[in-house]
């Protein structure tokens, strides 16, 4: 029998060149019928959960075009992953649409508390990365921003340049090292790398494990929010370590020399998706949603404003508007992407090990 393992090989991401006409218009399916809420009358009410960034960016430029499209109201129920998650498990939230993190949609597929979606409904699925059209599963919603998660450091204080996971084992950046938790959406990547630098060609736990003991020494904290590598790579406290791409202006704005590296190896796929919640009485408008936010013009649109990294292949951005975001086949098709189903199956032991074994 196979032995289950993390799939982290190197994802092949085809481009599809083919455009969408319509897909500027909101929900972009018209000839599939009319959604509940279309037409005149008392607008319907769909009510989103979502964690509540740039929220000036998305009411003018993604919800107030499909209100009025749709003569729908559309009321955000905000919130961290975890949280909103647990409010739909446990039955005390009327949403209709989640966007989650896929480590946590994974477990909001695994409580069913998702319904299965109509694909024929989002036509502007085709246009989007191969990776981002069913992260979790045919039945289950697409990913609508995929971020890469690799390093970044400052090159003066780290003392060498950095290109590899590898490299964060170096001497010279003892005591001047963060990584994040196990327990962030992040940490299992971590692992993962882990189990790479010591030589497997799988994953393997037991190496992962005993490598980033020999790290423990160098690390100074191990962060949970992204705010703290921040600040303490603002502060000087840290000079290196593992971090979301779409964060490194932040990082710029303190350090202007920061440096954000792919890895070699690769660096890892983190995937933003948005599921209809089980029980909607909006489903069909919810999907009409999803297609909303795949179609280039939403898409296009919070590229450039670096909101979010765009899955639509259509677009085409200059250099300095793909600044600080994962953008292009060149960059998504060396992702790895982690089984999240393994993970969870996994994370209760992969914690109580970190704790034993790592942190100590």
């Amino acid at each position: 029998m196979m032995k289950k393992r993390m799939i982290r090989s190197l994802l092949s991401v085809s481009l599809i060149g083919l455009a969408l006409s319509g897909c500027g218009q909101a929900g972009g399916n018209k000839e599939q019928g009319a959604a509940p809420g279309a037409g005149g009358g008392e607008p319907t009410k769909l009510v989103i959960s979502t964690w509540g960034f740039s929220e000036d960016f998305f009411k003018k430029e993604v919800y107030a075009p499909f209100e009025k499209e749709h003569n729908v109201k559309i009321v955000l129920e905000i919130g961290n992953n975890a949280e909103r998650l647990n409010k739909v498990k446990q039955g005390s939230s009327n949403v209709d649409l989640i966007y989650l993190s896929d480590y946590y949609a994974q477990q909001g597929i695994e409580a069913g508390v998702f319904e299965k979606i109509d694909r024929s409904r989002i036509p502007n699925l085709k246009d989007i990365y191969d990776i981002a059209k069913a992260p979790l599963g045919e039945d289950y919603g697409p990913a609508y921003t995929i971020g890469q998660f690799g390093i970044a450091y400052n090159p003066k204080a780290a003392g060498k340049e950095i290109k590899s996971w590898s490299d964060l084992w170096s001497p010279e950046l003892a005591k001047k090292l963060t990584l994040p938790n196990i327990t962030s959406t992040s940490g299992p990547m971590i692992l993962d790398a882990a189990s790479t630098v010591a030589g497997s060609s799988t994953f393997n736990a037991d190496q992962a494990f005993a490598k980033l003991k020999t790290l423990n020494k160098s690390v100074v904290k191990y962060y949970g929010q992204t705010s703290e590598f921040v600040n303490m790579f603002a502060q000087g406290e840290i000079a290196a370590g593992p971090i979301m791409e779409m964060y490194v202006k932040d990082l710029k704005a303190a350090v202007p020399d920061t440096k954000f590296v792919t890895p070699q190896e690769g660096a890892y796929a983190i995937m933003n998706t948005v599921n209809v919640v089980k029980g909607s009485k909006n489903k069909q408008l919810a999907e009409d949603f999803i297609n909303w936010h795949l179609s280039k013009e939403v898409q296009e649109k919070s590229a450039k404003s670096k909101i979010d990294s765009p899955v639509n292949t259509t677009l085409q951005l200059k250099p300095e508007e793909a600044q600080g975001i994962t953008y292009g086949a060149d960059v998504v098709n060396k992702l790895r992407k982690l089984d999240m189903k393994f993970v969870n199956q996994n994370l209760k032991g992969w914690i109580d090990r970190w704790n034993r074994e790592v942190t100590q």
